[in-house]
């Protein structure tokens, strides 16, 4: 048995810091009032993460980069029948990656919707005088409505195969996800994890943040 350091510090902080932010989102959301403030907050703070993990998706750790967890529909296939490879128990498993990208997805249309949404009462994302009031009118709906059952429905599912990865398959995927390490029963390769890749993740974070403080002013509005 082989411990090996498969989720880099910054994929780790990304995987809690958004689950937090999207628990966040679907609260304010559903109280409305003063919490829209929060609602805003939190949607530009989940914007940032999103173009975070796109850009660490190419220069993070070994795992954490989407060369190492895009898979081809045979190999998805042969997982299904029980055929899995060392490396899909290692980071994520090709059922996991469609999880992964799935999420990020719909996450990120919901965020854009919410860029141009308007309840019409007291809150309207900061691009809606961009644009016509039809297309303010789609991406409400969706925002309120499809997009935000679709993000509960990934979320519940996620935190159901969390639940049966731990009982059925005896993998602690949380322990994983807050330590970076797994045990494995053959050596695979390690995610670099030193100084230098957190540093590199500041930066990457940073400039992250600085786009989505562009895009919400274009709208005049400051975040």
């Amino acid at each position: 048995m082989q411990i090996v350091r498969i989720w880099d510090l910054p994929t780790r902080l990304f995987h809690w810091m958004l689950a937090l932010a999207v628990i966040g989102l679907v609260v304010t959301g559903k109280v409305g009032g003063n919490a829209m403030v929060w609602h805003f907050r939190l949607g530009y703070v989940v914007f940032a993460l999103i173009l975070f993990r796109l850009v660490w998706g190419l220069v993070g750790g070994h795992w954490s980069r989407f060369v190492a967890f895009i898979y081809a529909p045979a190999t998805l296939i042969a997982y299904l029948r029980g055929e899995g490879r060392p490396e899909h128990a290692a980071g994520h498993s090709p059922t996991g990656a469609l999880s992964v990208f799935a999420l990020l997805a719909v996450l990120g249309l919901q965020v854009a919707t919410g860029l141009f949404s308007d309840d019409e009462i007291a809150a309207a994302g900061p691009l809606t005088t961009l644009v016509a009031g039809k297309t303010v009118s789609l991406a409400t709906g969706w925002h309120k409505h499809w997009g935000q059952w679709l993000v509960i429905g990934l979320v519940v599912l996620h935190v159901a195969a969390i639940i049966y990865y731990r009982f059925a398959k005896r993998q602690n995927l949380v322990t994983a996800m807050l330590t970076g390490d797994k045990t494995l029963e053959v050596a695979l390769t390690a995610s670099r994890d030193g100084v230098a890749d957190r540093l590199k993740a500041l930066l990457v974070l940073a400039l992250a943040a600085g786009v989505v403080w562009w895009v919400v002013s274009l709208g005049g509005a400051k975040p």
